[in-house]
């Protein structure tokens, strides 16, 4: 109620500073890098990182630094390691939803996702946020053979410094919404969880443009992942005989 109220009273200072935001913010790039590969000894894990710019590294300087690269360094140690990154700036929940549906299978066992940010500014409640994300983890499951998803949470973006007042504090407000509603929703008994963010978000650990997350946080976000990853038992002695089929090399990622 309280943010509905302030959306119809603050509604033109929003879109007037939304709009400000975008012309004035830079646009920073998706970093160079492969976006899949296969690499270390050991068992084999096959790992999936989905979703927005943040998933797709931007204000990284590589996507070594990146959250997918950050994800592989410590896994390659114990594992063999079949990562793919399918991420592009500006996709929503359903955005990915619909990109995944057209794409051809692939075998997956572990599914890292950053989605949020875009659903936040999108201003897509919080009840239809969880209908599609239940649908992308279902989609997951049953066309790509993830038994493991981390649900990455959606970021507090009252501590973006790109954002002015009171766009800041609406858009933190929205961002706390959907993440405490996924947070409640995981796990979901079928092999999703929630991944809570790790790192500071202040000013100081942010990229160059005050909105996407820098070295620091895609380092502690990866090491995060990483280890719930490292433990879940994905590797081949685990692997059940009905898994998806493994692919014969991973394919192309957006």
């Amino acid at each position: 109620m309280r943010l509905t109220l302030a959306k119809w009273t603050l509604g033109p200072v929003l879109l007037a500073q939304g709009r400000r935001v975008r012309q004035s913010t830079p646009a920073l790039p998706e970093p160079p890098g492969a976006r899949e590969g296969a690499i270390g000894e050991g068992p084999l894990i096959r790992v999936l990182v989905l979703g927005d710019s943040a998933g797709a590294g931007v204000g990284a300087a590589s996507q070594e630094e990146a959250l997918s690269g950050r994800i592989v360094a410590p896994l390659r140690a114990r594992f063999r390691v079949e990562w793919r990154l399918v991420a592009r700036t500006g996709a929503t929940t359903l955005s990915t939803l619909r990109h995944l549906e057209r794409l051809a299978p692939f075998a997956t066992d572990a599914v890292v996702t950053s989605l949020g940010v875009n659903d936040v500014t999108g201003d897509v409640p919080p009840a239809l946020f969880l209908e599609r994300q239940a649908a992308l983890c279902a989609l997951l499951r049953d066309k790509f053979g993830a038994r493991l998803i981390l649900a990455s949470g959606v970021p507090p973006m009252e501590r973006f410094p790109a954002l002015p007042q009171p766009l800041r504090w609406y858009l933190g407000a929205r961002a706390r919404e959907l993440d405490r509603a996924l947070a409640r929703a995981l796990p979901d008994g079928r092999g999703a969880e929630y991944l809570p963010l790790a790192g500071e978000l202040g000013a100081g650990h942010m990229a160059a443009d005050g909105f996407h997350p820098g070295a620091e946080v895609y380092a502690a976000w990866g090491r995060a992942a990483a280890e719930r990853i490292a433990h879940a038992g994905l590797g081949d002695a685990q692997r059940p005989p009905t898994a998806a089929p493994r692919a014969d090399r991973p394919g192309k990622g957006a």
